[in-house]
């Protein structure tokens, strides 16, 4: 008997404590969480300078740890690179290329766009519970954390996974015809995000001969193509004989990867508490 009222005033206890988790603490996690991707936000969009709404343009120098074969200054506005000024020095003659975006045209980052577009789908999943909102079940808090990590996985799995490509793919691609002077038929480029880096990759080919040819095996899709990667554009077999990576740091790109990290700590954390409960009632919905 005296087990049986120990039991029963245990329960009305967690019952107390589940209902205060419920119906307070799940704001204030909500009200947190909506202000660090507030922030994530406001870093993809950046701080506005000059004139109201436009997003300021930033300079970032190309380097690598190897040698000098490229050089460049890449100009980002928001998701969008403005203005790319590059410098090519052929392993071949020492010959060096120079080459930059034409002034009409900007190349949009699609991986930044996706980003930001997730993090504002979490914000407005968090949004439509405010404070008012009255949670009735520990069911329904799982679920709608289990909505926002799915956008917030998302985000950062588009920063830190680029778009494997073929080298056809990268050849037919808009981006090769951005610059002026137009790029020589044996050079590829190919810029993309990864973590909290914007890379550029310089690919130099040459053409294959029709008697050599017997052995030509196109290669597959990568983030980044060997020298030796075979493929066909327009009727024509190339091989790939140079590659050269370069990359810059975007340290707003590492405060947005911070503030994914934390986030999705934070809705654990919460679902864990949640969790605790329901193994002690597991006979009902929670």
């Amino acid at each position: 008997m005296a087990a049986a009222m120990a039991s029963a005033a245990e329960r009305a206890v967690l019952e107390e404590e589940f209902k205060w988790l419920l119906q307070e603490e799940v704001h204030a996690v909500l009200k947190q969480l909506q202000d660090i991707l507030k922030e994530a936000s406001h870093r993809f969009a950046l701080p506005v300078s000059g004139s109201e709404g436009t997003i300021k343009q930033e300079n970032f120098v190309l380097s690598t740890s190897g040698t000098d074969q490229v050089k460049g200054v890449l100009t980002l506005q928001g998701d969008a690179l403005c203005q790319a000024d590059i410098s090519l020095k052929m392993p071949r003659n020492n010959q060096l290329l120079h080459f930059a975006f034409r002034e009409d045209k900007q190349w949009k980052l699609q991986q930044i766009q996706d980003a930001r577009n997730h993090v504002n789908q979490a914000i407005y999943l968090l949004m439509n519970r405010d404070v008012n909102y009255q949670f009735k079940t520990g069911s329904e808090v799982l679920k709608l954390m289990d909505a926002v990590m799915l956008q917030l996985t998302r985000a950062r799995n588009r920063l830190t996974t680029p778009a494997t490509l073929t080298l056809p793919e990268i050849a037919s691609s808009g981006l090769t015809k951005m610059f002026t002077p137009a790029l020589p038929p044996d050079i590829l480029v190919n810029f993309y995000i990864n973590l909290n880096k914007l890379c550029l990759t310089v690919y130099q080919l040459h053409v294959l001969q029709p008697s050599t040819t017997k052995n030509f095996k196109p290669a597959g899709g990568s983030v980044l193509h060997n020298p030796g990667a075979m493929f066909e554009f327009g009727n024509q077999r190339y091989e790939v004989s140079h590659v050269h990576k370069v990359e810059c740091v975007v340290p707003w790109l590492n405060d947005a990867l911070v503030f994914f990290t934390v986030s999705l700590q934070l809705c654990q954390q919460l679902k864990d508490k949640i969790s605790v409960f329901s193994s002690y009632w597991n006979y009902r919905p929670y």
